[in-house]
């Protein structure tokens, strides 16, 4: 199951001891009893019947009961490697974050270091809110086995295959980089003053104006050894001279800003007519992808899951979409 339910259908499941991933508003999530499962929170889904959709009374259910045997962990700050480190051999973990908290920032920064890293594939989301909630409320993941919620801690359902079945992690990425100037930085990080453009320090904030990319439909696109990552513009402070970012720039890889993809939503329909969703158990798409594409109550086939605020496949990902499949 990969779908949209009622909260007392979803309760239902719990209570059978169906271990499941669900997405939701706080309030939908808070009705849901104690159970095999872990949570985040957002209002806005892919669904099959009705495109994309923002939803306050339902949630969405991926049960992971039936792909292999799981178990559910929960880690601060402080301990995320075990994320990847806990996970069963032949498997994966799906992991749920909140959006802005000390988790997110260090999830972001180090999870590509963590050992078995890429031998134990890390596969989830950010949680988010509504738009129009950002600053007034808080993101939430929640520890289904006491049904409790937390601020700022991953929630992690590690699943294990039978030996026979393999996990295969997939990247929709609409973007590709120009063929215009390479910027260089000095550090990893979320909030940048200058950077290097062609060898040159200029102020990144400056830069990225004068281009005219601060909408942020654009973002910038890294060359890790031949893989194409996204970082996608947050905002632009003006007077401090400083850029905001929703993932982090990483020192020695040289970025560009995305070509522009044209009819955002059309592309975005052919990309994903064109991955092979055999096997598909679960899948996420970015809340930029939702928005700049004005994908509201439009169908784009072929995947269900929450539009998050942050895409994990690995690591931290941003304007993706991920598709886990079972092979």
């Amino acid at each position: 199951m990969n779908r949209m339910i009622s909260t007392d259908a979803a309760a239902e499941l719990i209570r059978s001891g169906a271990a499941l991933s669900v997405a939701g508003v706080e309030a939908a999530l808070d009705r849901l009893p104690a159970g095999n499962w872990i949570g985040g929170t957002s209002p806005y889904f892919m669904v099959a019947s009705g495109g994309t959709v923002v939803d306050d009374s339902k949630v969405f259910v991926t049960e992971l009961s039936g792909i292999g045997q799981v178990s559910v962990a929960s880690y601060g700050a402080d301990e995320l490697a075990g994320i990847c480190g806990d996970a069963p051999e032949n498997g994966f973990a799906v992991t749920i974050i909140p959006f802005g908290g000390a988790c997110h920032q260090r999830f972001a920064l180090d999870a590509a270091s963590f050992p078995n890293a890429f031998l134990r594939p890390t596969v989830g989301w950010i949680a988010g809110v509504h738009l129009s909630e950002i600053g007034k409320t808080a993101p939430l993941v929640y520890d289904g086995r006491t049904a409790a919620k937390f601020r700022d801690r991953a929630v992690v359902a590690h699943v294990a295959l039978p030996e026979d079945r393999l996990v295969s992690v997939e990247i929709v990425n609409l973007f590709e980089p120009d063929d215009g100037d390479i910027l260089r930085f000095t550090e990893a990080s979320f909030e940048i003053g200058t950077c290097e453009v062609n060898g040159k320090t200029v102020n990144f904030a400056d830069y990225v104006a004068a281009r005219g990319l601060e909408h942020g439909q654009q973002p910038l696109v890294g060359d890790f050894a031949g893989a194409h990552l996204n970082v996608s513009l947050q905002s632009l402070d003006n007077t401090a001279h400083r850029a905001a970012l929703y993932a982090p720039v990483f020192p020695g890889v040289d970025y560009r800003f995305a070509k522009s993809v044209g009819d955002y939503a059309a592309v975005f329909r052919t990309r994903l007519t064109e991955q092979d969703t055999q096997g598909a158990v679960m899948a996420c798409n970015c809340i930029l992808n939702f928005v700049f594409g004005e994908l509201e109550g439009k169908a784009i086939g072929g995947i269900e899951g929450p539009i998050t605020f942050g895409e994990i496949a690995y690591q931290l990902l941003n304007q993706t979409a991920v598709i886990v499949r079972i092979l």
